[in-house]
C-alpha cells in the first residue's frame, strides 16, 4: 500500500462521547473534560503520535428520542453536559478540527470566530460543517422544530457562499500594510464590502478580521446521506463517513469521489476518514483482557439513547427481533439508510445491541498492536478511505496504547509519517497547497463582484 494513513483523535468537550459508560472506569479521566489541563495533556499526547489533528465533535440539543425524553441521556452523560468545542491548546503542529452548527450560527460573526482561532493557532484550524439534526436544539433556539433535512443543506450551500466571500474575497492580499512610518495599518482600497442578499442570509459588511494564515479553515463534513455526500463533494476537503461494513463504506467513498469528479475536482483531493476505536495490547490476550474489563463499564442504555436520536427512531418501541424499518425523517438519514436500505440483511434491536459491547454501535477492533495495524491497513486498502477518526474508550490510556504500540508499527511498514510537514494545517494535509480548491475561490470572487455591482 502506498497511501499514507491519516489519523485524528476523535473527541468531544463532554463526559460521554461515543463509547458510553466508560466514564465510570476507575482509570478514565473524561470527567475532567471541563479543565484546561485535560485538553492540554490530550493535545500533547496526540502530537507525540504525529496525529494530523484533534477533531472535536459537538451537538446542539439533548438526545431525547429514546424512551420519550432526555432522562436516559442525562443519567449516562450521553453528550450532556457538553461545552463549546471552540478551544486551542499548547502544541506546535497538530490541527484542531472544531464542529459548528451553521443552522443557528450567523455567518458574519462565525467567520470572525474562525479567523480568530486560525490566527491564534497560526493556521491550524479546521471547521466541521454540520446542519444539526435534533428538534431539541431547534426548541432551544426558539423554533417549533428543526428545518427539514434537505432544506438545511440548501441553506448550507448559501452559507458557504457568504463565508467564502468574507474569508477569501473581502481583504485583498497586501491590504494589511502595518506601515508605522506613514501611519497606515491597512489600505481601504484593497478591502471590499460583501453584499449578499439571498433567500436565507443577508449580509452587507466588511469582514471584521484581517486575513488569517489559511483564510478559510480546512473544511470538514461529517454526513453520508445522499444530500450530505453532494454537499461534501462540493465543499469539503476532509469527509467523515460511517458504514456498517467495508462494502457499504466502499460504496459511500466511491460515490463521494465520483460526485467530486463531476464538480471538476480531483477525487483524491478529498481525504476520507472512517470512525474507529481500538483496544490494543502487546498481545491478543492482553487486549482481550482489557476489553473484558472495559465491557463491565459499558452502558447499553446510553448507546441506545444516542443512536435513537441519531436515527430519529425510538428503539425502545421495537421488539428484540423486529426488523428495523426505514422511516424518512429529519435526523441523520445516512444512519437510517445504513440500518435498512443499504444493509444486505435486516437489522434488529438484538443485532444492534450485540454490537454495543463498549457502549457504542460501532464495535472496536481488539487485538495486539500488529493485529490492529493490519486491521487499519486492510480498511484503507479495501474501502479507499484515507484514514481514521480514533474515538476514545478509556482516556487517556487508550490513546497512549495506540501511540506507543501501533504508531511505531505503522511507521515501520511505511504507511504513516515519521514527522510533520511544515506549514498550516492545509499545507500539512495536502503537501504544500495553501489554497482552497479553485472552484471555491472563483465562486467567492465572482459572487462578490456581481453582488457589489448591483
Amino acid at each position: 500500500m502506498n497511501k499514507e494513513i491519516r489519523l485524528n483523535a476523535f473527541d468531544m468537550n463532554c463526559v460521554g462521547h461515543i463509547q458510553h459508560g466508560m466514564w465510570t472506569h476507575p482509570r478514565d479521566r473524561s470527567t475532567e473534560y471541563n479543565t484546561i489541563q485535560y485538553w492540554q495533556d490530550l493535545a500533547r499526547l496526540a502530537e507525540r503520535g504525529k496525529f494530523d489533528g484533534i477533531f472535536l465533535a459537538d451537538i446542539v440539543g439533548v438526545y431525547d428520542v429514546y424512551r420519550g425524553g432526555p432522562a436516559p441521556s442525562i443519567v449516562d452523560a450521553v453528550q450532556i453536559p457538553v461545552n463549546d468545542p471552540m478551544m486551542v491548546a499548547v502544541t506546535k503542529h497538530i490541527g484542531f478540527g472544531v464542529t459548528a452548527n451553521l443552522t443557528y450560527e450567523p455567518p458574519y460573526l462565525f467567520a470572525r470566530r474562525m479567523s480568530t482561532l486560525d490566527h491564534l493557532t497560526r493556521g491550524r484550524v479546521g471547521w466541521n460543517i454540520v446542519t444539526g439534526y435534533l428538534d431539541s436544539a431547534a426548541r432551544g433556539m426558539g423554533l417549533a422544530a428543526q428545518p427539514d433535512h434537505d432544506g438545511r443543506y440548501e441553506a448550507a450551500d448559501e452559507y458557504m457562499s457568504v463565508v467564502y466571500q468574507l474569508w477569501e474575497a473581502n481583504w485583498e492580499e497586501g491590504a494589511v500594510r502595518r506601515d508605522k512610518s506613514n501611519r497606515i495599518f491597512a489600505d481601504p482600497a484593497k478591502i471590499h464590502r460583501v453584499c449578499h442578499n439571498g433567500p436565507c442570509y443577508q449580509v452587507d459588511a466588511i469582514h471584521l478580521a484581517e486575513p488569517s494564515p489559511q483564510r478559510t479553515p480546512v473544511l470538514y463534513q461529517a454526513r453520508s446521506s445522499t444530500r450530505g455526500r453532494e454537499f461534501a463533494a462540493t465543499h469539503a476537503e476532509c469527509v467523515f463517513v460511517f458504514g456498517a461494513d467495508k462494502r457499504i463504506t466502499a460504496d459511500i467513498v466511491a460515490d463521494i469521489r465520483g460526485r467530486a469528479a463531476a464538480h471538476g475536482r480531483d477525487p483524491k483531493d478529498i481525504l476520507i476518514f472512517y470512525n474507529r476505536a481500538a483496544v490494543v495490547g502487546r498481545t491478543r490476550r492482553e487486549a482481550e483482557e482489557k476489553y473484558r474489563e472495559y465491557h463491565q463499564h459499558a452502558s447499553i442504555e446510553g448507546a441506545l439513547a444516542h443512536f435513537s436520536s441519531s436515527t430519529g427512531l425510538d428503539f425502545s418501541r421495537y421488539a428484540p427481533d423486529e426488523p428495523i424499518r426505514y422511516v424518512k425523517n429529519d435526523a441523520i438519514n445516512s444512519a437510517v439508510e445504513t440500518l435498512t436500505t443499504l444493509s444486505a440483511e435486516p437489522w434488529t434491536l438484538r443485532r444492534i445491541v450485540g454490537r454495543m459491547g463498549l457502549g457504542s454501535r460501532n464495535p472496536a477492533v481488539v487485538g495486539s498492536a500488529e493485529e490492529v495495524a493490519d486491521d487499519l491497513i486492510a480498511w484503507v486498502e479495501e474501502t479507499d478511505i484515507d484514514g481514521f477518526n480514533l474515538s476514545r474508550i478509556v482516556t487517556p490510556e487508550g490513546l497512549e496504547d495506540f501511540v506507543d504500540l501501533v504508531v511505531p508499527i505503522l511507521q515501520e511498514r511505511g504507511v504513516y509519517k515519521r514527522d510533520y510537514r511544515p506549514g498550516t494545517l492545509r499545507e500539512k494535509l495536502f503537501a504544500g497547497s495553501r489554497l482552497l480548491p479553485a472552484s471555491h475561490l472563483a465562486a467567492a470572487h465572482r459572487r462578490l463582484d456581481a453582488e457589489c455591482r448591483k
